[in-house]
């Protein structure tokens, strides 16, 4: 199974070099990095896979998550990729992240789409020099609203909204099946909700893959940045429109106690302050 990694970025250089060095490591047939505006540097990485670049513009609503993960798995599905694995650039991948995914995958052949999610693990400040590749898993700590398995189960999960599009893996025939990601959404959040809840109406099976760990840098959160807020209000109001009930509702009432929105999804109230 020729198995493709499929990563988005604009602007995080530093997380994407790191990325490509947990990739030497991963060895995936090919690495898909999509840019949105300017392109990345791709300093030579040894054992790194070849590297398919695409870039795509950005909107003026915002970058374009939905549509340059929708052109990375494009550029991966014509260069022969059958496993997916979409892998957000602040993410390093285990050594086992890519064998875990297309063990599950191969163990769920025949029995329907599947979106098949692995445990992240988030990691603190890295210390001077980086992070010690060979200590990941025993710094990182694992997101508490999320189940990990263990190393080799695959447990079904019934509860599509904990979907993350960070790390996941889908075959390129699911992907076709349930036609990528919808690009009604610009800027910041809900997307990958909305690509949950489309798998979830055609039938789809969601699994979560233990071992499969995908370890998060750290870094500073963005969201309750000015931009970021309006795009998230824009975006949680396409998905009310498509499925009649809102998401990131977390982030909505946290964004709601800072006043920097009116959230009230008893009364379907959610505006701009």
């Amino acid at each position: 199974m020729r198995t493709a990694v499929v990563t988005i970025t604009h602007r995080r250089d530093a997380h994407l070099h790191r990325q490509r060095l947990g990739l030497a490591a991963a060895a995936p047939d090919l690495h898909v990095v999509v840019a949105m505006g300017r392109e990345p540097a791709l300093p030579d990485v040894p054992g790194a896979p070849p590297t398919t670049l695409v870039t795509v513009p950005v909107p003026a609503g915002g970058l374009p998550l939905a549509a340059a993960r929708n052109a990375g798995v494009g550029a991966a599905r014509s260069a022969g990729a059958d496993l997916l694995v979409l892998l957000d650039v602040d993410c390093i991948p285990d050594p086992a992240l890519l064998s875990r995914y297309a063990d599950a995958a191969a163990g769920l052949r025949g029995t329907g789409p599947a979106l098949l999610c692995g445990p992240v693990g988030y990691l603190p400040p890295p210390p001077a020099g980086g992070y010690p590749a060979d200590r990941l898993r025993d710094l990182a700590v694992p997101h508490p609203a999320r189940p990990v398995p263990g190393d080799g189960e695959v447990r079904a999960e019934d509860r599509f909204e904990l979907f993350w599009s960070l790390s996941f893996a889908i075959t390129g025939c699911d992907w076709e099946a349930l036609g990528g990601f919808c690009e009604d959404y610009t800027g910041y959040g809900g997307e990958d909700t909305d690509f949950a809840m489309t798998a979830a109406a055609a039938g789809a099976r969601m699994f979560w893959v233990g071992g499969a760990w995908a370890y998060h840098q750290h870094h500073p959160s963005t969201r309750a940045a000015p931009g970021q807020v309006a795009a998230i209000v824009r975006n949680a109001h396409t998905f009310h429109r498509r499925w009649g009930w809102w998401p990131m509702s977390g982030w909505l009432a946290e964004l709601a106690e800072a006043g920097a929105v009116e959230f009230d999804p008893h009364r379907d109230v959610l505006r701009l302050r």
